[in-house]
Protein backbone atom coordinates (compact mmCIF):
# COMPACT_ATOMS: atom_id res chain seq x y z
CA UNK A 1 0.00 0.00 0.00
CA UNK A 2 2.94 1.99 0.96
CA UNK A 3 4.41 2.06 -2.93
CA UNK A 4 0.74 2.43 -3.96
CA UNK A 5 0.22 5.59 -2.11
CA UNK A 6 3.71 7.17 -2.90
CA UNK A 7 3.19 6.66 -6.96
CA UNK A 8 -0.19 7.97 -6.41
CA UNK A 9 1.23 11.17 -4.61
CA UNK A 10 3.96 11.42 -7.54
CA UNK A 11 1.15 11.81 -10.56
CA UNK A 12 -0.89 13.40 -7.96
CA UNK A 13 -3.73 10.84 -8.38
CA UNK A 14 -6.72 10.94 -5.88
CA UNK A 15 -9.32 8.24 -5.79
CA UNK A 16 -9.05 5.96 -8.53
CA UNK A 17 -6.77 5.80 -11.13
CA UNK A 18 -7.83 7.23 -14.53
CA UNK A 19 -5.26 5.90 -17.56
CA UNK A 20 -6.22 9.58 -19.46
CA UNK A 21 -5.22 11.70 -16.34
CA UNK A 22 -2.47 9.02 -15.32
CA UNK A 23 -0.46 9.29 -19.26
CA UNK A 24 -1.25 13.02 -19.20
CA UNK A 25 0.41 13.71 -15.85
CA UNK A 26 3.14 11.26 -17.01
CA UNK A 27 4.19 12.71 -19.74
CA UNK A 28 4.64 16.10 -17.82
CA UNK A 29 6.59 14.50 -15.19
CA UNK A 30 9.05 12.90 -18.57
CA UNK A 31 9.32 16.39 -20.16
CA UNK A 32 10.31 18.08 -16.77
CA UNK A 33 12.63 15.68 -15.37
CA UNK A 34 14.41 14.17 -18.66
CA UNK A 35 18.07 14.50 -17.91
CA UNK A 36 19.00 15.47 -21.17
CA UNK A 37 17.31 18.94 -20.14
CA UNK A 38 20.12 19.34 -17.29
CA UNK A 39 23.96 20.59 -18.07
CA UNK A 40 24.93 19.64 -14.68
CA UNK A 41 26.75 16.46 -14.12
CA UNK A 42 24.99 16.38 -10.20
CA UNK A 43 21.16 17.25 -11.29
CA UNK A 44 21.57 15.33 -14.75
CA UNK A 45 22.10 11.89 -12.21
CA UNK A 46 19.26 13.48 -10.16
CA UNK A 47 17.29 13.78 -12.87
CA UNK A 48 17.85 9.78 -14.16
CA UNK A 49 16.91 8.51 -10.89
CA UNK A 50 14.06 10.69 -10.67
CA UNK A 51 12.93 9.62 -14.35
CA UNK A 52 13.55 5.97 -13.50
CA UNK A 53 10.79 6.36 -10.45
CA UNK A 54 8.36 8.22 -12.79
CA UNK A 55 8.88 5.02 -15.52
CA UNK A 56 8.12 2.58 -12.95
CA UNK A 57 5.49 4.38 -11.16
CA UNK A 58 3.18 4.79 -14.39
CA UNK A 59 3.89 0.95 -15.53
CA UNK A 60 3.33 -0.03 -12.04
CA UNK A 61 -0.11 1.95 -11.50
CA UNK A 62 -1.21 1.51 -15.08
CA UNK A 63 -1.16 -2.60 -13.94
CA UNK A 64 -3.61 -1.76 -10.96
CA UNK A 65 -5.88 0.23 -12.68
CA UNK A 66 -9.88 -0.39 -12.92
CA UNK A 67 -9.66 -0.34 -16.56
CA UNK A 68 -6.41 -2.41 -17.00
CA UNK A 69 -8.10 -4.99 -14.85
CA UNK A 70 -11.24 -5.20 -16.18
CA UNK A 71 -9.26 -5.82 -19.74
CA UNK A 72 -8.09 -9.10 -17.58
CA UNK A 73 -10.45 -9.90 -15.87
CA UNK A 74 -11.73 -13.06 -17.76
CA UNK A 75 -8.03 -14.56 -17.77
CA UNK A 76 -8.02 -13.55 -13.96
CA UNK A 77 -11.14 -15.30 -12.95
CA UNK A 78 -9.65 -18.31 -15.39
CA UNK A 79 -6.64 -18.21 -13.51
CA UNK A 80 -7.81 -18.19 -9.50
CA UNK A 81 -10.84 -20.68 -10.63
CA UNK A 82 -9.05 -23.47 -12.88
CA UNK A 83 -5.71 -23.12 -11.46
CA UNK A 84 -3.64 -24.32 -8.04
CA UNK A 85 -2.06 -22.28 -5.96
CA UNK A 86 1.99 -23.11 -6.76
CA UNK A 87 4.15 -20.61 -4.96
CA UNK A 88 3.71 -18.07 -2.68
CA UNK A 89 5.89 -15.28 -1.07
CA UNK A 90 4.79 -12.68 1.76
CA UNK A 91 6.89 -9.46 2.39
CA UNK A 92 5.51 -6.90 4.89
CA UNK A 93 2.00 -6.50 3.22
CA UNK A 94 2.73 -7.94 -0.35
CA UNK A 95 1.59 -11.66 -0.85
CA UNK A 96 2.72 -12.67 -4.02
CA UNK A 97 0.92 -15.82 -5.51
CA UNK A 98 2.27 -17.94 -8.38
CA UNK A 99 -0.61 -20.44 -9.92
CA UNK A 100 -0.12 -23.87 -11.60
CA UNK A 101 -0.74 -22.34 -15.06
CA UNK A 102 1.97 -20.09 -14.58
CA UNK A 103 0.91 -16.62 -14.04
CA UNK A 104 1.67 -14.57 -10.77
CA UNK A 105 -0.54 -11.89 -9.19
CA UNK A 106 0.52 -9.30 -6.44
CA UNK A 107 -1.99 -8.67 -3.71
CA UNK A 108 -1.11 -5.35 -1.71
CA UNK A 109 -2.63 -5.09 2.05
CA UNK A 110 -2.23 -8.50 3.44
CA UNK A 111 -0.97 -8.85 6.73
CA UNK A 112 1.06 -11.31 8.50
CA UNK A 113 -2.08 -12.44 10.36
CA UNK A 114 -4.05 -13.30 7.39
CA UNK A 115 -1.49 -14.64 5.56
CA UNK A 116 -0.83 -16.90 8.52
CA UNK A 117 -4.29 -18.18 8.35
CA UNK A 118 -3.60 -18.49 4.31
CA UNK A 119 -0.75 -20.80 4.83
CA UNK A 120 -2.52 -22.86 7.96
CA UNK A 121 -5.76 -23.59 6.13
CA UNK A 122 -6.86 -26.56 4.96
CA UNK A 123 -7.14 -25.88 1.54
CA UNK A 124 -5.21 -22.77 0.31
CA UNK A 125 -6.98 -22.10 -2.70
CA UNK A 126 -10.25 -22.26 -1.42
CA UNK A 127 -8.78 -20.03 1.30
CA UNK A 128 -7.86 -17.58 -1.07
CA UNK A 129 -10.94 -17.37 -3.09
CA UNK A 130 -12.60 -16.20 -0.17
CA UNK A 131 -10.17 -13.80 1.99
CA UNK A 132 -7.69 -12.77 -0.79
CA UNK A 133 -7.83 -13.32 -4.18
CA UNK A 134 -11.58 -11.02 -5.08
CA UNK A 135 -10.82 -8.73 -1.69
CA UNK A 136 -7.35 -7.14 -2.30
CA UNK A 137 -5.66 -4.61 -4.73
CA UNK A 138 -4.19 -6.90 -6.78
CA UNK A 139 -1.77 -6.69 -9.94
CA UNK A 140 -0.42 -9.14 -12.77
CA UNK A 141 3.56 -9.18 -12.08
CA UNK A 142 4.37 -12.17 -14.30
CA UNK A 143 2.95 -13.90 -17.08
CA UNK A 144 2.05 -17.52 -17.52
CA UNK A 145 3.70 -19.89 -19.90
CA UNK A 146 1.00 -21.39 -22.23
CA UNK A 147 1.46 -25.17 -23.19
CA UNK A 148 0.44 -26.25 -26.49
Amino acid sequence: MKRINEYKKLFKVEGTIDLKELKTSYRGLVKQWHPDKFQDEEKKLEAEKISTKIIDGYHFLVSIAPETKEAGREEYNKTITLSQVADYHHKSMLLEVTFTDGNTYEYFGVNHKLFLKFINSKSINNFGRRNIFKSFVYRKSKKGTTEA
